[in-house]
């Protein structure tokens, strides 16, 4: 096992850690039976987000043996640098993606400020993969208010239309972002009109 994965598990997989809109506090929502997939499998998100952000590429994903949740997810990694990682909760057998997460490990010194700029390019152009409606500035304009209310929490999460975008901030260790789709329910039909 690499040495980096049990660091990075303690973010990526803890399932304490996006507990909103779960029934109970020890289950993030893409682990609930029937949880909501986005329509890409990994391979087809990993082959456009490169074509779209060609200095920011992502390497293949291998699958990681987590031990939990096997029957309904495959797990996945890619090590981006020593400090940045992407991860992913795939549903099984069609490897469409049910979380899409990228971690950042904290460095020390004077390249923190560099290794944190790098790290925030990814996450928005994850964003940016998922809404594509918004320009690199109004991504990242995004992702920093995300961050900012998302400051040493444990989890941060907020929805908009059909997408949930999580932060989990561990301030010394590191930080978390992801971006799950979420099912939208049908407002009920006003009284009188179920003909």
């Amino acid at each position: 096992m690499k040495t980096w994965w049990p660091l990075l598990a303690a973010f990526i997989f803890a399932p304490s850690a996006f507990a909103e809109d779960a029934p109970s506090a020890a289950t993030a929502p893409y682990l609930m039976p029937g949880a909501p997939t986005f329509e890409q499998s990994i391979s087809q998100f990993r082959e456009k987000f490169n074509e779209d952000n060609p200095a920011l590429a992502l390497n293949e994903f291998r699958a990681i043996d987590s031990g939990a949740d096997t029957a309904r997810l495959t797990r996945a990694a890619t090590k981006i640098n020593d400090n940045l990682y992407a991860s992913t909760a795939l549903e099984r057998g069609t490897l469409k993606i049910k979380s899409m997460q990228i971690t950042w490990l904290t460095v020390r010194g004077p390249e923190q400020k560099a290794s944190r700029a790098k790290a925030q390019e990814y996450m928005a152009a994850v964003i940016r993969e998922f809404s594509p409606g918004l320009s690199k500035a109004q991504s990242l304009q995004k992702l920093q208010k995300l961050l900012n209310n998302g400051k040493n929490k444990l989890w941060y999460a907020e929805t908009e239309g059909a997408i949930r975008y999580v932060v989990a901030d561990d301030g010394e260790k590191g930080l978390t972002f992801a971006v799950e789709p979420i099912k939208l329910t049908l407002s009920e039909a006003p009284e009188g009109d179920n003909k």
